[in-house]
């Protein structure tokens, strides 16, 4: 089977005097990537064609071979016999020539009442909007595998840093609860920029709209948007939904990263805190002791090219006046880019995350290293009637005597701990435990272990309930 491949020319022919010159057909195609639209490109002429119907512009009889046709080619393609052609420069091209090429002239009646430049809108947002349901869905794995991860951990002690300094004892859970955290809000954004996205733009044609007396609305509803852009010459020029879309998915990506970045300095022989399963690391070709975390590297990396495919389409915009021009032929590569990278990353987080194990003794001991409980001595001194700063003071003083001898405050006798405050009591050492010093905060948003469980359970329910 064979398309009508003839020359790109033809699609214009009545104006130009000669044809394309070859490079140039090439060098302006894009269904080499924007085929990937296809299954939207249909479905969107499906639409169009059934509103024509109705609107008396088309005979119901043009209307069905039209989609009988639409439908045979949404076979061709699927079972891969569709011959694409670069001579066709894209992928509506290729699909209207071969319409014509099965039911005849009728094929040529589609395009009536729309042009290239709000259809190729149209299928970005249809296309922009399943997949940001693919990576809201793939989050919400993500999410459920952090709760999973978290609900097993909640007792697991572990430092928590500041300037990659032992700070204050927090709980693993915790930790991964921080994580839980950004993706919450990853979520909620892709979620409201799809309400941008699904706004349609079809029926503005190539800029000012059509003399054909149509009817958005049934477009609309057919295609599933929830809203019709307002002005045509936004309409078709419009690109902020994709940017919006590429800036969710860089800081989604940002988030990723950070992650990498913990899990990489947790896996080393100096960290020493989590185990990554072997079937996301590889092995080094002559180190034979090696084991690297290239999953959470390649994420990080990664993150790389989705900033600069934001970039692309930040710098691709910024001096287009309205309405359409050929620049925005360039903005489909950047997001397919950004779909492939996101989407690769969430799998691989998905599958990861949740399997990672802690290495129990070697968190707690290292919390046992940076003085980690200096801040909960301090706050005891405050409660006995010392004002912070002094507090702050005396707990200083202390540190550095623990520091002179090697031990951790908890490990001072109480004799030594008083020369620096005849406030402390033999109590003190229920706030120097690490134990104690997790349950010691114990509110909404603490490292409490029964305040890291409820906000667990909340989790599930906010994840189940976004939408």
């Amino acid at each position: 089977m064979t398309n009508d491949n003839s020359n790109t020319s033809n699609i214009w022919g009545g104006r130009f005097s000669e044809a394309t010159d070859k490079f140039v057909a090439e060098f302006t195609a894009s269904v080499n990537f924007d085929k990937r639209m296809v299954n939207e490109d249909i479905n969107g002429s499906i639409a169009h064609a059934t509103m024509l119907a109705e609107c008396g512009i088309l005979t119901t009889d043009e209307k069905d071979k039209i989609v009988n046709g639409l439908t045979q080619i949404k076979g061709e393609i699927e079972r891969g016999e569709f011959v694409w052609s670069v001579a066709l420069e894209d992928v509506h091209m290729n699909v209207e020539s071969r319409l014509t090429a099965l039911i005849g002239d009728v094929g040529k009646k589609l395009h009536t009442g729309r042009s290239r430049n709000d259809q190729v809108a149209t299928d970005i947002r249809l296309y922009l909007r399943g997949q940001t349901d693919v990576i809201v869905g793939l989050l919400s794995r993500l999410q459920h595998g952090l709760l999973d991860l978290a609900s097993h951990h909640t007792d697991t002690i572990m430092p928590g840093f500041t300037h990659l300094q032992t700070a204050q004892p927090v709980s693993f859970a915790h930790h991964v609860m921080a994580w839980f955290e950004m993706l919450v809000r990853d979520s909620e954004r892709f979620i409201e920029t799809r309400k941008r996205i699904n706004q349609m733009p079809l029926g503005s044609a190539a800029l000012a709209g059509t003399t054909y007396p149509i009817d958005r609305t049934i477009t609309a509803t057919l295609l599933g948007f929830e809203g019709i852009c307002q002005n045509s010459l936004d309409a078709v020029s419009d690109r902020d939904f994709a940017i919006e879309f590429a800036s969710n998915a860089s800081i989604l990506m940002m988030h990723l990263s950070r992650m990498s970045e913990e899990i990489i300095l947790w896996m080393s022989a100096q960290f020493n805190f989590v185990q990554v399963p072997d079937r996301f690391c590889t092995g080094s070709s002559i180190m034979p002791q090696k084991k690297n975390p290239d999953v959470p590297e390649l994420v990080r990396g990664k993150t790389a090219r989705v900033f600069g495919d934001l970039t692309t389409l930040l710098t691709l915009m910024k001096n287009q006046p309205l309405a359409y021009n050929k620049d925005n032929q360039e903005d489909k590569e950047p997001l397919f880019d950004i779909v492939d990278t996101l989407t690769g990353s969430l799998i691989a987080f998905a599958d990861m995350l949740p399997n990672l194990v802690p290495n129990k003794e070697n968190m707690r001991t290292a919390t046992m290293k940076g003085y980690a409980t200096a801040t909960d001595l301090a706050d005891y001194l405050v409660k006995k009637g010392l004002p912070f700063r002094d507090a702050h003071e005396v707990v200083g003083k202390t540190v550095a005597l623990g520091m002179a001898k090697g031990v951790d405050i908890s490990e001072l006798s109480l004799q030594e701990l008083q020369r620096f405050s005849d406030l402390i009591t033999d109590d003190v050492f229920d706030y120097l435990t690490l134990e104690g010093s997790l349950n010691a905060r114990n509110h909404l948003g603490g490292t409490a272990p029964n305040q890291v469980k409820m906000a667990i359970e909340r989790g599930r329910g906010r994840v189940n309930n976004m939408k």
